[in-house]
């Protein structure tokens, strides 16, 4: 028999997930802040929880997705948080992307009450979590990693145990580095061929599958082409994960150049009331440099 499942969090990320574990036959009880969001898994079957709480005591493995370092803290350690439900025995499976500093004291203080934890976030925006494509870095233990191993495969493709507790945080924010400089190139790329008379379709088609290919390159960069700015992740999110970043890079001393450029590109597009945007719109704080736009 199948471990019951419950899922805390039904934001962009959280939404498809959910759809995919319950595809995959789980039983599933789930909770959100803002409640009409459960409603139409409620009539897939799922069961709508009052509370955190309640979906642990509900449930053998509890899965959090949520926005920031806080929030997890309150819906895992807070009033009704999942540590006043779960039993001695479950596991909790954070798939935000928050501090590893953090994701280490709340792992201590569930494993204190006999609760074992894993960090899991995830990478590969709305459309992998649609899909259940998602790249998922955990870290933890190797036997909960094996006890949640039907969990991560409804959700994910790439499945990547990368270290001890915290580790799999640390592997995501160096993703989110990846990401934003690879967009960053990418936009400079975009912007250079335009104000070169090059026909922006036939240059990706020329590139993306070279050596200057990525994953930013081939999904966003079709996406500033037709002036689609919908978020498979935000900048509001991302400049939550960068300044993630910036701080552990700065207390282990390390240049994190590119980074930075990043971040205060992004800060001026949220000042233009951007911040709801897709991440790959960072080409727009280069148009209004540039006086040109990169868009056909």
């Amino acid at each position: 028999m199948s471990e019951s499942i419950g899922f805390i969090g039904l934001g962009i990320m959280g939404r498809g997930m959910v759809d995919n574990l319950m595809r995959a036959g789980f039983d599933l009880t789930i909770w959100n802040r803002t409640a009409e969001r459960m409603a139409p898994f409620g009539e897939r079957g799922a069961k709508a929880a009052s509370s955190p709480s309640e979906v642990a005591a509900q449930s053998d493995i509890i899965i959090t997705c949520v926005s920031d370092t806080p929030d997890v803290e309150q819906v895992i350690l807070g009033e009704d948080g999942v540590i006043h439900g779960a039993s001695t025995g479950d596991l909790v499976i954070d798939m935000s992307t928050i501090n590893p500093v953090n994701t280490v004291e709340i792992a201590r203080q569930l494993n204190a009450q006999g609760v074992a934890m894993l960090d899991a976030p995830i990478s590969g925006g709305s459309e992998g979590a649609a899909n259940g494509t998602l790249s998922i870095m955990i870290g933890g233990s190797e036997t909960d990693v094996t006890r949640a191993m039907p969990c991560f495969e409804a959700m994910g493709s790439t499945i990547t145990h990368v270290g001890e507790q915290g580790a799999g945080q640390t592997v995501k924010l160096s993703n989110q580095i990846l990401c934003v400089v690879n967009m960053l190139a990418a936009s400079e790329a975009l912007l250079f061929a335009k104000a070169g008379g090059v026909d922006l379709d036939k240059m990706l088609q020329a590139v993306t599958g070279g050596a200057a290919g990525s994953w930013m390159l081939a999904n966003r960069g079709p996406q500033v082409i037709d002036d689609y700015w919908e978020p498979g992740f935000s900048i509001d999110l991302q400049q939550k994960d960068l300044r993630l970043v910036l701080g552990a890079a700065d207390k282990m001393g390390i240049p994190v150049i590119a980074t930075a450029l990043c971040f205060n590109l992004y800060r001026t597009l949220q000042a233009q009331g951007h911040g709801d945007d897709g991440n790959h719109s960072i080409i727009r704080a280069l148009e209004a440099m540039a006086g040109v736009k990169a868009r056909q």
